[in-house]
């Protein structure tokens, strides 16, 4: 049954939840409590990164800014989809190897906004959800919202996540994310998020109400790190490709057409979002929808953006589905070729059973991998959502399809050993929140 979307309709809005957490840290700088320059392990004895020296000088500020040295949604598989609760994240962020030196590049980093939320419990004694729920949602009147994963059938008027597989649109679960809830806590609807924006539009002052400083404001809107500004994607017009930009604390600063916008992007299991703001104009903008897609917000976010400023609108939606149909088929492309380059007659190095075992990942921690129905059935322990049934690629590498859609279709190589048994199984993870390759050894 497809129900009419509305304003009270509840979406997940993922990373535009980063700003949330920014604001509490904010107004717990405004109180004493805490300084945007005080080291997190003041805060957060358990915290540990791979580099000493990056453990111990890395401040609330350095949380908020993604410039950590570590890669980009590194280690993101950790919580995401997994059991494990916010004090073993922390600890086992010490596993995530940086890809560059401490505060020297950008890496869009989930797990430092996650460090930067337990601060919240760490200083006040509040959970980050109570905290935010009591200090902005409930004063600000943001009725619907929620702190904590709404389930459906309890709450009334829920969005049902899609996404897009194989060129078709099709519906899947909520996820329950609350472990990384500094990164993606919040849940809510056009008509609260209208509110939230009149507060950030109001620099901390909503309805004669002041929720944090003017200093504060300004600080969580001034470039902290600066971001590589990459090409427009053809066929979009080269002026979208800003003059300048940069993150703030838990917004991302740029301009258009040479006014500056404040915004973020959200992205959770099949739904999309984005708070934009642009100040100068005290105009704010919220688009939420219930697909995994970043063209369909961001055409509308131009397109109300040029009727704003009294331009003539481009034809923004035929430009971002062309983006979105060129994407799809070089996906299509890249599979055939990659079908037709493979060594179809090869087989596997040893029988299926060979294969089964426990291996272990000092960063995932514990895969099993076993035989079931005459396939081999890979399991992550502690990330119920990993599950994944391989079939044969070539030589001892399997073609990877996950049981849960978000995760897609990978490949999990196996390594043998000088005596011909396996000691080694690779990984390989494509999903928005993740890709790599990750090395579990047979135990």
């Amino acid at each position: 049954e497809s129900a009419t979307v509305d304003e009270h309709t509840l979406f997940g809005i993922a990373s535009c939840s980063k700003a949330f957490t920014a604001a509490a840290l904010g107004m717990l700088v405004d109180e004493g409590k805490i300084r945007w320059d005080d080291r997190a392990i003041n805060y957060l004895p358990g915290f540990e990164l791979y580099d000493p020296y990056v453990t111990r000088e890395i401040t609330i500020r350095d949380l908020l800014c993604h410039r950590s040295g570590l890669p980009a949604f590194g280690g993101d598989l950790m919580w995401w989809g997994s059991t494990r609760e916010t004090n073993e994240i922390l600890q086992r962020a010490r596993f995530v190897k940086p890809v560059s030196s401490f505060r020297s590049k950008y890496a869009y980093q989930n797990i430092m906004f996650i460090a930067a939320g337990a601060v919240i419990p760490a200083v006040t004694g509040k959970t980050w959800s109570d905290f935010v729920a009591e200090r902005i949602l409930t004063p600000l009147g943001m009725n619907s919202s929620l702190t904590k994963i709404p389930v459906p059938g309890q709450v009334e008027n829920l969005a049902t996540p899609h996404i897009r597989i194989d060129g078709t649109t099709k519906p899947i679960a909520w996820r329950d994310n609350d472990n990384g809830a500094g990164a993606v806590g919040v849940n809510s609807n056009v008509l609260d998020l209208a509110r939230w924006i009149r507060l950030q539009l109001g620099r901390g002052v909503f309805e004669g109400k002041r929720f944090y400083s003017a200093d504060v404001a300004k600080e969580m809107w001034s470039p902290q790190t600066i971001v590589p500004i990459s090409e427009s994607t053809p066929p979009l017009p080269s002026f979208l490709k800003p003059k300048w930009s940069a993150y703030g604390l838990g917004w991302a600063v740029s301009e258009f057409r040479g006014n500056v916008v404040v915004r973020h992007y959200g992205e959770t299991d099949g739904m999309s979002s984005v708070v934009a703001l642009m100040p100068e104009k005290n105009l704010g903008v919220v688009i939420l929808t219930n697909l995994h897609t970043t063209s369909l917000h961001t055409a509308l976010v131009y397109r109300i953006f040029d009727v704003f400023l009294g331009i003539r609108p481009q034809d923004w939606s035929t430009l971002y589905l062309k983006v979105r149909t060129n994407g799809e088929l070089k996906e299509r492309e890249d599979r055939k070729k990659q079908e037709e380059a493979r060594a179809k007659t090869s087989t596997p190095s040893l029988p299926l059973d060979k294969y089964a075992g426990t291996y272990q990942n000092e960063l995932y921690g514990e895969a099993t991998v076993a035989q079931e129905n005459g396939k081999l059935v890979v399991r992550l322990s502690s990330s119920p959502t990993y599950v994944t049934n391989l079939e044969h690629w070539q030589f001892d590498t399997f073609l990877s399809r996950w049981r849960d859609p978000v995760a897609g279709t990978t490949y999990v190589s196996f390594n043998l050993n000088s005596r011909g048994n396996v000691d080694e199984m690779k990984v390989n993870v494509d999903s928005y929140i993740d890709s790599g390759e990750y090395t579990f050894s047979k135990k």
